[in-house]
């Protein structure tokens, strides 16, 4: 009966999640930062309703060694099920008609787990990115992302937090963590915003910047950036 009312229930799982989940099963925080592989990924949204909205485009590129490895890199379109041809563009300019030809999330999303293979998923607000990569997840692979995560916008939060206790003063609450805004801050290389291959490389930057400042502090391994600033993330588990 419950079958019948979720049939998500009985739906076998991907094989390609079923890969992701394996290298996720005797997982330790333990390592030195540089010693794991991290992928930073963003995704366009046709809008932040939770239970409207789809992805259309995922961009990523991988870290190794700290170092990121720009020949390796994850974009790719992906045609909604539900397209406004009455829409002029969406807020990060692309158009209806771009996706008319694009791949759907069940041929993508595929890929883009490989892809991933054992790094850990890297995102400015990751938050959104994982729950619609879990919502695409569940509906078409069966399950959800074992990749655990980390929030580059929190782990700002938290350097800019500690700088303001070295320096005994206040923190001004008001700060913003928009990541053009923080690349800006902290004079990082510029790319085009609302786009998700830029988005990522940018967020890559930042993400290298803040453990390099991080690992001054004597941060360096998983676990200890996990404990300082609780950024570290298993929502993705199961």
């Amino acid at each position: 009966m419950l079958a019948g009312l979720f049939p998500g229930l009985r739906r076998k799982k991907h094989p390609a999640l079923l890969r992701n989940k394996e290298l996720f099963e005797n997982f330790n925080q333990g390592g030195l930062l540089s010693d794991y592989t991290f992928v930073v990924c963003d995704t366009e949204l046709t809008g932040l309703n939770r239970r409207r909205d789809e992805i259309i485009s995922i961009g990523a590129v991988r870290i190794v060694n700290l170092q990121i490895e720009l020949s390796q890199s994850f974009h790719c379109y992906i045609k909604p099920r539900n397209i406004d041809p009455n829409a002029a563009t969406f807020v990060h300019r692309i158009t209806p008609e771009q996706l008319l030809h694009a791949p759907p999330v069940e041929e993508v999303l595929p890929a883009f787990l490989d892809f991933c293979g054992s790094g850990l998923l890297v995102g400015h607000f990751v938050a959104i990115d994982m729950y619609f990569l879990n919502k695409a997840s569940r509906r078409v692979l069966g399950g959800m992302v074992s990749n655990p995560s980390i929030d580059t916008m929190r782990l700002a939060k938290g350097y800019k937090e500690a700088q303001c206790i070295d320096h005994f003063g206040g923190c001004d609450q008001s700060a913003s963590y928009n990541l053009d805004l923080l690349s800006e801050e902290f004079n990082l290389p510029r790319f085009k915003p609302h786009d998700a291959l830029e988005d990522a490389l940018q967020t890559a930057y930042l993400f290298l910047f803040l453990v390099k400042k991080l690992k001054h502090g004597g941060i360096s391994t998983l676990k200890e950036l996990y404990l300082a600033g609780r950024i570290f993330s298993l929502m993705g588990r199961g």
